[in-house]
């Protein structure tokens, strides 16, 4: 379409616009083109415009210089536009054949310029030569990549739309049904009227197809790391009672990173005994991943049917020889969850004093007023921070000493509100305080080693046996205390840390040697404090951890390991080959040498690498290490000791990563939703964890749970208006 303002004479140059392109018209010599418009006259009033003009319309971008004839009647307008020459996009060139050709002064593609060819080839090639940035100044559309004046509009991508519709689906645990909200399809239709509306199955369909298409990523990624792979399961029962295994893999990847992924989360029928469990983990290392060669150690809580289960996976694993040392190190039980029943028993010495505190948080967030009078409690003793009571959690003994520390922190502020308020009547008295107060700072030991074996994205194997010592040493300091309250608490703790102590995996401990900042004079000094001088579990773990490393050797010597891969090296002397006559002269020669040294120092031990790593100084203990990069810069130095210490480091502590599933999985098993088949809640959970799971801190999953488990917070940083919330103001 063609138009313009003003009206000009013959022969004079204007300014006109075809659709969204601007051309330039001008020159001398007409050369007609077969293209035809239909020119729409506006600005002439009743003025007939001239029967024929020659105009010019330029643009600054597409350049092309063009000469358009109008041949005008009272009913339309026929115009014919020839090319001049291409200044500014394309330039004439002759080619071999003496045929003159158009060649894009961008790019430098060609085209036959001839008039009998047409314009097609170069305007079509203008729009998607890549090197060309072409504006629109008639739409005067902002472009996003520049912020200048762009000609092209985005082109919608339908299959792109329907991947962010399920991301968005398994990012934020939102229904299928989300797609027909009414409200979000006219959100669409009004950004893009011709958007492609799906329907729930549509969405669900979408979902399990990019849940299939990540999973083979995730099965190519498991199976191409170089070490070997930690696993974590448990169990979990949704609102309909169903229950799900989750089985989660920790390895480190060819980067030297620290990787965490959600293997499964699948529907576990009953009976959940322990041979039914081995055998549907079994079932899903071998016929889904095919790792079942690749497995290392597996961490587990304390349940019956765990041990049972472990015994019968390893028996099962040991038939084909697949784990290393016989699966001597194959099974860890969680730390978290030991330490969680050590102070369970210690708590129960303060039982009175927790469930005053716990019914004293129920009785302040019971009502406005309430909150109201605690808040004018807090003003008064002058406690300004934002700080808050939080209700605990009865099977998680860190949110109990959450509740504690919170309590502890606003004692006063309970003091005044004895006294304000007559129907408080789960007040302490000045004893049960201090017993409190006692108990939760004998408890911060414990805590601190809680919160590190819950993460996820560090290594945590090395970081073990520091912090149970630290318990260790507390609790003996404990038994011999003057104070009784305390000594009385620490004999309730001392007999279930016994029992788990003698039990730990000594794995854990030669995890330790692999820091470069303990090494093995750190689980020496540690042992002595346990066992004594010269005993015999420090023997034992000092046998332990040699054999370890001669296996290692030996698969790395079959090539078998993972120190500097074969296929390298032979890359490497192929490269560096050298004449066949060369190499068999250099070779007798060698040998000689060889032979001589063989004789000469045949009685002079060679240290192994683990020696040699032992004898180096160690990292000064309070700098600041990443272990994994450490080793990383080590491989090529210590090859099969970097081997190990892969495979070691990655081993978790605890069980936490599968049990922050189960929150993922409460989410979308809500009670509008209990319905949805297990391969859907499967799909939706391992995709958001293979998608999303490494955004964010690594205590965000923890972070998240507490908030979920802790709902009845009352946060004195609200402000006054917040009416039957379970958060209050607190404004100075």
């Amino acid at each position: 379409m063609l138009s313009r303002s003003a009206p000009v004479d013959d022969g004079d140059d204007a300014n006109w616009r075809v659709g969204h392109t601007s051309l330039r018209i001008s020159g001398d010599e007409w050369q007609q083109l077969e293209l035809r418009f239909v020119v729409e006259w506006r600005g002439f009033g009743d003025r007939q415009p001239p029967s024929t003009m020659v105009v010019a319309v330029l643009t600054e971008d597409v350049g092309v210089w063009w000469r358009l004839a109008a041949r005008v009647s009272a009913a339309r307008c026929d115009c014919f536009m020839e090319k001049v020459n291409l200044e500014v996009v394309s330039e004439d060139v002759e080619g071999e054949d003496g045929k003159v050709r158009s060649a894009c002064k961008k790019c430098g593609q060609q085209y036959l310029a001839s008039s009998k060819y047409g314009i097609g080839n170069m305007s079509r090639h203008i729009k998607t030569c890549k090197k060309i940035d072409t504006r629109d100044i008639g739409q005067m559309l902002i472009s996003r990549d520049s912020g200048t004046l762009s000609l092209d509009t985005c082109k919608f991508d339908s299959e792109k739309w329907r991947e962010l519709v399920a991301s968005c689906i398994i990012m934020h645990d939102l229904p299928f049904q989300f797609v027909e909200y009414k409200g979000l399809r006219a959100m669409l239709q009004y950004l893009y009227p011709d958007v492609e509306l799906i329907s729930r199955n549509t969405a669900k369909a979408i979902c399990l197809k990019m849940y299939e298409k990540e999973k083979a990523k995730i099965k190519n990624m498991v199976i191409a790391c170089p070490g070997r792979i930690s696993l974590t399961s448990d169990l979990w029962s949704s609102l309909t009672s169903d229950g799900y295994l989750c089985l989660t893999a920790h390895f480190v990847d060819k980067n030297w990173k620290l990787q965490k992924r959600i293997l499964n989360f699948c529907n576990m029928p009953p009976p959940h005994t322990g041979i039914a469990l081995s055998e549907k983990i079994y079932s899903l290392l071998h016929d889904d991943w095919g790792i079942e060669g690749k497995i290392f150690t597996i961490t587990l809580d304390n349940a019956t049917s765990n041990d049972v289960s472990v015994v019968s996976l390893q028996t099962q694993l040991n038939l084909d020889g697949l784990l290393p040392s016989n699966g001597e190190f194959f099974h860890l039980r969680c730390c978290a969850h030991i330490l969680n029943l050590i102070v369970q028993d210690g708590l129960k010495r303060i039982d009175y004093s927790v469930e005053n505190i716990r019914d004293t948080v129920k009785y302040v967030k019971a009502s406005q007023m309430r909150k109201q009078k605690f808040i004018e409690c807090v003003k008064l003793v002058r406690l300004n921070v934002n700080k808050g009571l939080c209700q605990d959690v009865v099977t998680r003994w860190n949110f109990t000493y959450l509740m504690l520390d919170r309590a502890l922190f606003f004692r006063r502020a309970f003091q005044h509100l004895e006294l304000s308020d007559s129907n408080y009547k789960h007040h302490l008295s000045s004893d049960e305080w201090e017993k409190v107060e006692k108990a939760h700072k004998y408890l911060k030991v414990f805590y601190d080693a809680t919160l590190v074996f819950f993460g996820t994205k560090y290594t945590t194997s090395n970081l073990y046996f520091p912090k149970i010592m630290n318990c260790y040493v507390t609790l003996k300091g404990a038994l011999k205390s003057e104070d009784g309250y305390l000594k009385d608490m620490a004999w309730q703790m001392w007999g279930k840390f016994q029992k788990y102590w003698s039990d730990f995996s000594p794995i854990l401990s030669i995890a330790l040697v692999f820091d470069p900042r303990y090494k093995m004079q750190i689980v020496e000094f540690f042992y002595k404090k346990a066992y004594g001088e010269n005993s015999i579990e420090l023997a034992s773990m000092r046998n332990k951890l040699e054999r370890l490393f001669e296996e290692y050797k030996a698969k790395c010597d079959q090539g078998t390991g993972a120190g500097v891969s074969p296929s390298v090296l032979k890359k490497e002397s192929k490269n560096n080959a050298v004449p066949t006559m060369a190499v068999d002269i250099e070779d007798e020669l060698l040998k000689e040498f060889d032979d001589l040294v063989d004789d000469d120092f045949s009685d002079v031990p060679q240290k192994s690498q683990l020696e040699l790593y032992l004898d180096e100084p160690r990292v000064n203990r309070n700098a600041p290490l990443d272990i994994l990069a450490f080793w990383k810069s080590n491989q090529f130095r210590y090859p099969i000791l970097a081997m190990m210490a892969r495979d070691i480091l990655s081993i978790p502590v605890s069980t936490v990563a599968s049990e922050a599933a189960f929150s993922n999985g409460g989410r979308v098993l809500d009670q509008f939703r209990s319905s949805l088949k297990s391969e859907t809640v499967e799909a939706l959970l391992c995709t958001k964890d293979w998608l999303f799971g490494n955004e964010g801190d690594h205590d965000k999953a923890l972070l998240e749970d507490l908030n979920e488990m802790t709902k009845d917070v009352i946060s004195l940083s609200l402000n006054d208006n917040a009416q039957a919330s379970n958060s209050v103001a607190l404004n100075s």
